[in-house]
């Protein structure tokens, strides 16, 4: 492609930086896709899916394949750091800190791509998906019939990459991102006067020895060739200074690469709270909120993802998988399909995935672009 295709591209993504939609806010930014899409002559789209998702079908030929490709759309609840950029977000407190801009971006250039493209038949879908940043935005769209109303054979989709060198593809065998679930320890003791231990039952001193506990479920309840994050993020407890506390929770995350190591960080936390009951005479649970799978490529689309990439820049395949979360992870129980990182180049100045910082590396463009649109003609082929 020209140079007027990078050149627009970039106008496109600076618009949406400078214009975030922060998550179950995305009406403009989906306005703004659909505009483009009919700018570039796409005709069939769908709006409204699963909140302010966004589905456009491009056909050509009599192909009977089909295939998914998916960008996130929503931005973060982050001050932009004053970095003096023209493209600076506009919105107070809201800025793309994850590059989701240049997701949205880079499958509007597929779009073109496709469009201009003849050598391929079969239908391709656009998923351009709302609510990514904890907002259950693939869950709602699989619950307003994604996989019914635009049926797809395979689903592919990608991340920007700090510290990755720009435009480089990394392809995963089976674990991308992990699964992530929170979790709360509620312990329930007796209040009372700071001077009379004695008559109170002491959720705050229980407290302290769960908190032990559970920094030693990595360490020594979870196989060490198996990765695990348990981290303890949230505590609170008491009203008074001269007060035993009646109650203190304790909120935290866990991450994990495989559904036996999360149940074993679930069993582990439910003993401790079970322990810490028995041990301190009062009364303590563990809830668990399920939050995202593992991201896992299956192997065949792993495959696929990787020939396109070896086509159209860099691929590497000896990267570890991340402990982040991905709520692409539900698409892929759905329907098979591979999610590949694109690096974004030098991560300095801090600019890395959630910081104030971050900023998107327009020069990805081309390559992430070549790559959606590649991949989605090698699937409709039949590799």
């Amino acid at each position: 492609m020209t140079m007027e295709f990078a050149a627009r591209l970039t106008g496109w993504r600076r618009h949406l930086h400078a214009n975030p939609g922060l998550t179950l806010n995305e009406g403009p930014t989906a306005a703004f896709v659909v505009e483009r899409l009919r700018e570039i002559g796409v005709t069939e789209i769908e709006t409204g899916i699963g909140g302010h998702g966004v589905v456009a079908t491009i056909r050509r030929g009599g192909g009977n394949r089909s295939v998914g490709l998916r960008a996130d759309m929503d931005a973060l609840p982050i001050q932009e750091t004053d970095t003096e950029l023209a493209w600076a977000s506009t919105v107070p407190g809201v800025m793309h800190a994850c590059g989701h801009d240049g997701h949205t971006t880079a499958l509007l250039g597929a779009a073109i791509r496709l469009q201009e493209d003849p050598d391929w038949s079969g239908t391709v879908r656009l998923v351009f998906q709302p609510a990514e940043e904890g907002g259950g935005g693939a869950l709602k769209m699989i619950a307003d019939g994604l996989f019914q109303r635009f049926p797809m054979d395979r689903i592919f989709g990608w991340h920007n990459w700090p510290g990755l060198e720009a435009g480089t593809i990394a392809v995963h065998d089976g674990a991308v991102m992990a699964a992530g679930n929170r979790f709360s320890l509620i312990i329930d003791g007796h209040a009372g006067h700071a001077a009379l231990p004695h008559l109170t039952r002491d959720p705050i001193v229980a407290a302290g020895h769960a908190i032990v506990a559970v920094q030693s479920i990595v360490a020594r309840t979870l196989d060490p060739l198996q990765s695990g994050v348990v981290s303890l993020t949230m505590i609170h407890g008491g009203q008074a200074q001269n007060q035993i506390a009646g109650q203190v929770v304790i909120k935290g995350s866990m991450r994990f690469l495989n559904e036996d190591t999360g149940d074993a960080i679930v069993a582990a936390l439910e003993r401790i709270a079970a322990g810490t009951a028995l041990t301190f005479g009062l009364e303590a649970r563990c809830e668990v909120t399920r939050g995202v799978p593992v991201t896992a490529n299956h192997a065949a689309e792993a495959e696929v993802a990787a020939a396109s990439a070896a086509a159209v820049t860099t691929l590497r395949r000896d990267l570890a998988p991340a402990m982040t979360g991905e709520d692409f992870s539900h698409f892929l129980k759905q329907v098979p399909g591979a999610f590949v990182w694109i690096g974004n180049g030098e991560a300095s100045g801090g600019r890395d995935l959630h910081n104030s910082n971050y900023d998107f590396n327009d020069a990805v463009l081309p390559a992430a672009s070549a790559w959606l649109a590649d991949v989605a003609k090698r699937s409709l082929a039949g590799s």
